[in-house]
């Protein structure tokens, strides 16, 4: 999906007094309006019409275009920590394919609540490193303890009026689920902190595809994966979608042999630009697979309703799938003795779950469970290494001058960092290609990899092993480092966005 920012800025690791000191030579500038921003923009963009991929192409936004945060800050799927360290918490199969698609409606938190923005270019090699701490508090998932009497009722299925319609009823604003196992806001200090360190590299810059790692030893949990978008301009909206690299996040629960979950990807839309007011929509198929306990989940987004308006509807079922031949890509193929749960509600609110085949607004009130309510959520704090322990090629400090210059409206200044920061990428580039050496990158294996699921290397390791100890200091890993500050707490910085 495409990237997003809160309403408010987000708040720098880093000292603004370098900012000050150079403002008689670099004075305040006057900040675009919305309106100015997006008649920039689209005239930008209808240069491209028709390139089947912006992303590949890597053109250059002017700095008051830009939202001051790294790309690769961005792009993580821990929004809300605490219903990523829950996933393997429940005994039976089917409760912990809920904690999955728990974790999955919380992992774009921004994008639910926020706008969308266009974070900086990353660069190749570079990095960001952080940590989350989050109290296991996500109510547990007892399906069981749901079940009554009554059964699950009959194989009624969902009303459609047309193609593309969202099924009738679906996440209706007159129910009330009789409860709900919905994740509470993750605090800034959890009283009983659980640790979950994330690692992404910028691994290949054409096409643009960064590698990263997700650990919580505590929880015998970790995820990894390619984050790899293409995007197309239709003229009207921006179609981001999924690259090749791109196929999805892998969870592995490694206290229940080793079960690992599947989780692609849907395309999104970016509509709105000639409106001059920005919104994402989502209208297409995603997929949860775990192989293990032959459970698969069908999500089917929908991003229009009768009268063109973006409804934020989805509907989902989890069902029993063979794995040798797994044809099932769509709902309505799906044998209704297969399905397990249904799942239906908005994606930007409220959804809803119930066991067996009827559709969700069949059920009475009482037998209807919140999976997760995004409204009281907003995205959970980072803690972040001291700015005298990142290195060059780490996302807030090579970014570091770029970002305080847009903070202080000199957008001129901001621009002319960041094409000399693209500038030195290039010539890095040139200089690799006359000695005839290949890249390879620092912390993950290989650039790519056909199955999606990116390796550590040592280094790789050993940065996360020790950011499981709050120790942020990289001697003795990578060259560079001069380790001023010791393995304590006391110099991390809480960043939120």
């Amino acid at each position: 999906m495409p990237s997003t920012s809160s309403s408010s800025p987000p708040a720098t690791s880093t000292p603004a007094s370098t900012v000050s000191d150079s403002s008689a030579h670099n004075p305040q500038e006057e900040p675009p309006s919305d309106g100015s921003k997006l008649k920039t923009f689209v005239s930008i963009l209808r240069k491209f019409i028709g390139v089947a991929d912006l992303a590949s192409v890597r053109f250059s936004l002017p700095s008051q275009l830009l939202e001051p945060t790294p790309n690769l800050e961005y792009w993580n799927y821990l929004d809300s920590p605490n219903a990523f360290v829950a996933i393997g918490t429940a005994d039976e199969p089917v409760d912990r394919m809920l904690e999955v698609l728990r974790f999955w409606f919380t992992k774009d938190l921004k994008y639910a609540k926020g706008k969308p923005c266009k974070p900086y270019n990353s660069c190749l090699g570079e990095f960001f490193r952080c940590n989350f701490e989050t109290d296991n508090d996500a109510p547990k998932i007892n399906t069981r303890a749901l079940q009554t009497s009554s059964g699950s009722g009959s194989s009624a299925s969902s009303t459609k009026s047309g193609r593309g319609s969202v099924p009738r009823g679906l996440g209706s604003n007159d129910s009330n689920a009789a409860s709900t196992v919905s994740v509470p806001q993750t605090v800034s200090n959890p009283s009983k902190p659980v640790r979950v360190s994330y690692l992404t590299e910028q691994t290949s810059h054409h096409p643009p595809v960064s590698a990263f790692y997700i650990s919580c030893p505590e929880r015998g949990l970790h995820a990894r994966g390619f984050d790899q978008i293409t995007a197309k301009f239709t003229g009207t909206s921006i179609k981001v979608m999924p690259g090749e690299h791109n196929l999805g996040i892998f969870i592995t629960v490694e206290k229940r042999d080793h079960e690992t979950y599947q989780l692609t990807h849907p395309a999104a839309h970016v509509g709105g630009i000639f409106r001059g007011a920005l919104s994402v929509t989502v209208g297409d198929m995603a997929y949860i697979t775990c192989p293990q306990t032959k459970l698969k989940a069908i999500l089917h987004y929908y991003d229009e309703g009768w009268l063109g308006r973006s409804t934020n509807k989805v509907e989902g079922i989890i069902f029993r799938y063979d794995p040798e031949n797994d044809d099932k890509q769509r709902i309505r193929d799906v044998p209704e003795e297969d399905i397990v749960v249904r799942l239906g509600g908005a994606w930007r609110d409220k959804i809803l779950f119930t066991l067996g085949p009827k559709p969700v607004d069949s059920h009475p009130p009482e037998k209807q469970t919140t999976i997760i309510d995004v409204g009281p959520l907003s995205v959970a704090p980072k803690v972040i290494p001291p700015e005298e322990q990142q290195l060059e090629n780490e996302s807030l400090r090579l970014w570091g001058g770029v970002t305080k210059a847009i903070h202080a409206k000199q957008f001129s200044k901001a621009t002319t960092l960041k094409q000399e920061l693209e500038e030195a990428q290039r010539e890095k580039a040139r200089n690799r290609e006359r000695a005839g050496e290949a890249w390879k990158p620092t912390f993950f294996a290989k650039v790519t990899d056909e199955g999606g699921k990116p390796e550590l290397t040592e280094k790789g390791r050993e940065v996360l092993g020790r950011a499981q100890k709050g120790d942020w200091d990289l001697a003795g890993v990578l060259p560079g480092h001069v380790g001023e500050v010791g393995p304590a707490t006391d110099g991390e910085v809480t960043r939120e966005i």
